[in-house]
């Protein structure tokens, strides 16, 4: 038998270094790698796994160095469900807001955001490419182009570059105007009492000078302050303190931030074009000072949109997104009422189709009636540096489900920028498992858009024709004027007629008492030495002595 002999070994060629930032080397765009070949992977992808149009967020990490090919989702349908955006100044919420802003108009859905620092403008301008920003991209797998979207600029009472946003006094209303002036309960309920004092007097509140005219009449004129007691409740002290905060609130500038035209919150509502949705940007520039009346006006903004949109179920996708920026603002030092109906906006405005996005530096600035009602959470790095940055964490790391990491805690202090803790409702409205995510970049400039670029674009606006002249038209302010002057004219009237009956009964006096002494002294001469008075005065005698001494004829 002929022995065959073995096969000699193929030489194996030396598999070659991956070459850095190379696509194809990295986990998550590796066609070859196995999703559920580790833990973290298997736990997580089966729940980000939808059907229908989702947002792109980034890529699941297995720890601070390595990247799964899980790729990380939103449903679009259930962005109505409201969300949280948390994070220590620096670690990219900002970057995150843009992220989403840009898909939600890609996918036709308008987007509205307050733009504190400026940054968020450049949302209308496209990205600018550099080596860091492919590394990144590449990193996640993603088809990174240079964007710009439809943008619309509005300024709070035109101080600023954008469409001027303006809002009546009696829109705005008693429990917002309370928050903004720092008033307790006591004095909210007063400012409450004059709202409605003067919805009843038809005395139309549309500015600063109105409600302050109001309040100084019933505290400085005679009438006013007899009104005043008519206003159950209301002491002339509370109405003299909510006065004082009210001047010194005006005198901070901020009576350009109401009045007319009142600005329509559809506005937010509109699309380009070509399909898109646009990115509603209100600027904030000089509110540093105020930060109190740019989180309540944001939050009449949303109240309008509540009062105004039909109701609208389940849709495929929201009709607006609005980003509550720099949320804690808007709840420190709230009253009840307040919290009350943020709460309830919160959860009823779902259903007219509206998504609310709180940007936020931790999750316990969020009162736990809103917090509970938020689906999507995206939670960038918290620091622990002191104790109740600790207990802040603790607290944080207990608000989420279970997670595949065995401590969530040290993954959040530990997240790098453009990372964060992700974790969404899926299609049937459960939550999906925590997902350590390295974030896409956006596709729009990640820098201010420039002024002139944004000047022009105002300007062109069909919208500007119609908000940029401030209207004075008739009010509180004028009709108390009248009601003054009227009240003046009447006493002086009074006054008068009341002067002329004295004067003519001066007259009436002054000349019975001017009559002359010598024509009186004559008179009674002439009588005295007539016959007449003679035999009077002799008749008179003889009648007093008969009296006195009961004597003459029977």
């Amino acid at each position: 038998m002929t022995e065959i002999p073995e096969a000699a070994p193929t030489p194996t060629e030396p598999t070659p270094e991956p070459a850095a930032n190379d696509p194809i080397s990295d986990p998550i765009s590796d066609p070859i790698s196995d999703p559920i070949s580790d833990p973290i992977s298997a736990a997580v992808a089966p729940g980000y796994r939808f059907e229908g149009p989702a947002l792109e967020l980034g890529g699941l990490m297995l720890d601070a160095d390595d990247l799964s090919d899980v790729r990380i989702r939103i449903p679009l349908g259930m962005l109505n469900r409201h969300g949280l955006v948390a994070g220590a100044t620096g670690t990219g919420k900002t970057k995150t807001l843009q992220l989403l802003a840009e898909q939600l108009s890609a996918n036709g859905v308008p987007v509205f955001a307050a733009d504190i620092k400026g940054d968020l403008s450049g949302i209308s301008v496209p990205g600018e490419a550099s080596d860091k920003l492919t590394a990144r991209t590449a990193s996640v797998g993603q088809e990174w182009t240079a964007t710009g979207f439809p943008t619309e600029f509005y300024a709070i009472g035109g101080q600023g570059i954008g469409v001027p946003v303006r809002v009546t006094m009696s829109a705005f209303g008693p429990t917002l105007l309370a928050k903004v002036l720092g008033l307790n309960e006591t004095q909210e309920s007063s400012l409450g009492l004059v709202f409605y004092y003067c919805d009843k007097q038809g005395l139309p509140l549309l500015d600063l000078a109105d409600l302050r005219a109001v309040l100084q009449y019933l505290t400085g004129d005679a009438a006013g302050k007899a009104e005043l007691k008519t206003i159950g409740g209301l002491s002339p002290q509370t109405a003299g303190v909510i006065l004082r905060e009210l001047v010194a609130f005006e005198a901070q500038g901020a009576d350009v931030f109401f009045g007319e035209p009142e600005f329509e919150t559809k506005e937010f509502l509109r699309t380009a074009e070509d399909g898109r949705g646009i990115v509603s940007l209100l600027e904030l520039p000089n509110l540093q000072d105020r930060p109190a009346l740019f989180s309540t006006f944001l939050m009449w903004l949303l109240a309008d949109l509540f009062h105004d949109l039909p109701e609208e179920g389940d849709l495929d996708k929201p009709k607006l997104v609005f980003f509550f920026d720099e949320a804690h603002l808007l709840f420190n030092d709230a009253s009840d009422a307040f919290l009350d109906q943020i709460a309830q906006t919160v959860r009823l405005i779902r259903s007219k189709g509206v998504g609310v996005f709180f940007v936020t530096q931790s999750p316990t600035d969020v009162p736990d009636e809103v917090l509970g009602q938020l689906g999507s959470r995206i939670q960038h790095q918290l620091r622990a540096h002191t104790p109740n940055d600790a207990k802040a964490l603790k607290a944080t790391v207990n608000t989420y489900p279970n997670s595949a990491y065995d401590d969530l805690g040290e993954v959040i202090t530990s997240l790098g920028i453009g990372e964060a803790v992700v974790t969404v409702m899926n299609e049937r409205g459960a939550p999906t498992p925590v997902a350590w995510t390295r974030l896409r970049a956006p596709e729009s400039l990640m820098d201010p858009a420039p002024a002139a670029e944004m000047e022009a674009s105002v300007e062109a606006s069909p919208l500007s024709t119609k908000y940029a002249e401030a209207i004075d038209r008739e009010s509180a302010r004028e009709l108390l004027a009248k009601k003054l002057e009227e009240g003046a004219r009447k006493a002086a009237e009074d006054a008068r007629v009341k002067e002329m009956a004295r004067e003519q009964k001066n007259e009436r006096v002054t000349k019975k008492a001017e009559k002359p002494p010598e024509e009186e002294d004559g008179m009674v001469e002439s009588v005295v030495k007539s016959r007449a008075f003679k035999d009077f005065m002799s008749t008179a005698a003889r009648e007093i002595a008969r009296g006195m001494f009961k004597s003459g004829r029977r």
